[in-house]
């Protein structure tokens, strides 16, 4: 068995393990009380929720793709996103995900020849791996996963908890890969049938987005990339603040050079751009009383990124934010936040049509 290389687990839910869940200043989001001020926001969510350097949409900001030069190597920084954030918006996710763009990509993958393998699909910033745990039991056939992501206690979490089984009772395997993904090149490609992310084009650059849009054209690989923020957010009942604060977190987004609620369009020009077909649906969270942990923690997250963003809301946030954490702990808030899913068909290499 070669390094990094795992057999299939017997569960396929991200188990319960000593780690951050356990550390005093983890946060459980049913109990976060009421009342604590927006500036100090993000000290109070789960790491991921809230602002972490720019990046608070609790996406990862842990990758850097064909050798942009935005950031440097950060292989060796801290971890930035908790397990506990990404198993606690999985559902969320799961729900949200455009099922109409499975069956363009269900025509794609029976298109491609067999390999003895099965089909090989990379998934990029993988986290605690979830877009797998999601898409390996609808796909058929036989696959083999390789797991990218720099915080090597997620990439255990991803292996660990990695489907065993295709749609069709098939094996799947998985393989953990970290580090930068400078690396991700036509070449590193060859071979692939398919690359998948979640929640990762919006922390990207432009630059970072076209060097994806390229190695994936380039290995003839169709790509997969859900979950990126559409920068609109539906609150019921509705306050006079909202629209203040979702401009302000859209700007946070768009913080050194990152593309935020752009990202879909700067993507999907990206991949046309090397004449790939590009499908984009809308992939919303719906959460109402019964998703109230993820709630508590997003807005906490969200309005502590639109202060960071712009210091001059600080008070009026602070009453904004205890009055949306009595409404969600009441059961009387819903909202929606708006993401989009993005299928690109490439064109295949080889003479597969």
């Amino acid at each position: 068995m070669s390094p990094g290389k795992l057999p299939a687990p017997a569960a396929s839910a991200v188990p319960a393990q000593p780690g951050p869940q356990d550390a005093p200043d983890a946060v459980d989001a049913a109990d976060v009380a009421v009342g604590t001020d927006a500036a100090d926001a993000a000290s109070a969510v789960v790491p991921g929720a809230g602002p972490t350097g720019r990046s608070s949409s609790g996406e990862r900001a842990t990758v850097r793709l064909g050798g942009a030069t935005a950031r440097e190597d950060a292989a060796d920084e801290p971890p930035h996103y908790a397990p506990e954030w990404l198993r606690l918006r999985e559902p969320a996710d799961a729900a949200a995900r455009a099922h109409d763009l499975l069956d363009p990509l269900r025509i794609r993958l029976a298109n491609l020849p067999r390999r003895a393998d099965g089909l090989v699909v990379h998934d990029v910033g993988c986290g605690t791996g979830s877009m797998g745990r999601w898409l390996a039991p609808r796909l058929d056939g036989p696959q083999h996963w390789v797991l990218h992501d720099r915080d090597p206690y997620l990439l255990h979490f991803a292996a660990v908890a990695a489907p065993r089984t295709a749609a069709d009772g098939s094996r799947v395997t998985v393989e953990t890969r970290r580090g930068d993904l400078a690396r991700l090149t036509p070449d590193a490609l060859a071979g692939a049938a398919l690359v998948t992310a979640s929640a990762l084009l919006d922390v990207l650059t432009a630059e970072e987005v076209g060097n994806l849009a390229a190695a994936c054209a380039g290995a003839g690989c169709p790509a997969l990339l859900t979950l990126s923020v559409a920068g609109h957010v539906d609150l019921t009942p509705a306050h006079p603040l909202d629209a203040e604060i979702t401009e302000a977190f859209n700007d946070h987004q768009r913080g050194t050079g990152m593309l935020g609620p752009d990202a879909v369009t700067a993507a999907a020009e990206a991949f046309a751009g090397h004449g790939a077909t590009v499908r984009a649906q809308p992939s919303p969270w719906r959460l109402g009383p019964d998703e109230a942990g993820l709630t508590a923690q997003w807005l906490r997250g969200w309005v502590g990124a639109a202060v960071e963003q712009r210091p001059e809301l600080r008070e009026r946030a602070a009453r904004y934010l205890d009055e949306r954490l009595a409404a969600c702990a009441a059961g009387e808030l819903r909202v929606v936040v708006h993401h989009t899913d993005l299928l690109a068909l490439c064109r295949p290499t080889g003479g597969v049509s």
